[in-house]
Formats: structure tokens, C-alpha cells, sequence
């Protein structure tokens, strides 16, 4: 099985979900069904199938050394891939509805979306940090 395909498909799929949530000032409920719905459990499902299929790699999640094992294997590898590209377009989009109904501007989630596409976590924090400050402010 070519993985190379699938990790390309996915890539598009997650693309296509970022794009959107750019232009979900302008199309906002289409931008929370496809980019924040849709798009993710495309991926999900995507992620599913590569658990099930049958996998020769060991390793596991009880020490550091056992995830490395895990992750040498490419179907592993890719599910990983899938995971990050499925959660990260979730919270970009919640970020993006969140802003949306609490009356924050656009122009300050921009930022934070092409971190959370590149670091997850930082970006989400820095979203947190962004409300906490403008809660703070009012």
C-alpha cells in the first residue's frame, strides 16, 4: 500500500478545511459545516482506517522509546500525521466560531490560526491568552 497517496490526500482534505476558515468572515456557516465539521470527520475516518488496517510495526505508548518504535513504521506515522491534521482543524474552527460569538474581530484570530495549523497547542494558547486579555479589558 502506497501511504505517500493517502498522506497527499490528506494534506488536500486539511488545506481545503484552512482555506475556509480564512474566508469564514464571509461564509461563516459554510466554514463551521465543511471546516469544522465535515472536513474533520473526513479525516477522522481516515485516521480509523489506518488503525484497523494490519500493521507489522511494534512499539506502543508506555515509554518514550516504545512511541519512537511506533512512529518508525510509516502506516504509524501517518495516522499520527491524520490525528494532528484532524484536531488542529477542529480547534481552528472552534477558535474561528468561538471569536465569532463572543464579538472578536477577525483580524485578531488571524494570527492565531497559522498557529495552531503549525504548532497546535501554541496556537490555541495563544487564543486563550487573546480572550483572557480582551475579557480583561472590558
Amino acid at each position: 500500500m502506497n501511504f505517500e497517496i493517502f498522506f497527499s490526500i490528506a494534506g488536500i482534505v486539511a488545506m481545503m478545511g484552512w482555506l475556509l476558515l480564512l474566508a469564514s468572515p464571509l461564509i461563516p456557516t459554510w466554514s463551521d459545516r465543511i471546516a469544522g465539521t465535515i472536513l474533520p470527520i473526513v479525516l477522522s475516518l481516515g485516521y480509523v482506517a489506518l488503525l484497523v488496517m494490519p500493521s507489522v510495526g511494534g512499539g506502543g505508548f508506555g515509554t518514550l522509546a516504545d512511541v519512537m518504535e511506533l512512529f518508525s513504521s510509516q502506516q504509524a506515522a501517518l495516522a499520527g500525521w491524520v490525528h494532528f491534521l484532524a484536531f488542529d482543524l477542529f480547534i481552528g474552527a472552534w477558535v474561528c466560531r468561538t471569536a465569532r460569538a463572543e464579538g472578536v474581530g477577525f483580524w485578531f484570530v488571524a494570527p492565531c490560526l497559522p498557529l495552531i495549523f503549525l504548532f497546535g497547542p501554541a496556537g490555541f494558547l495563544a487564543f486563550q491568552v487573546m480572550r483572557a486579555v480582551r475579557i480583561r479589558q472590558a
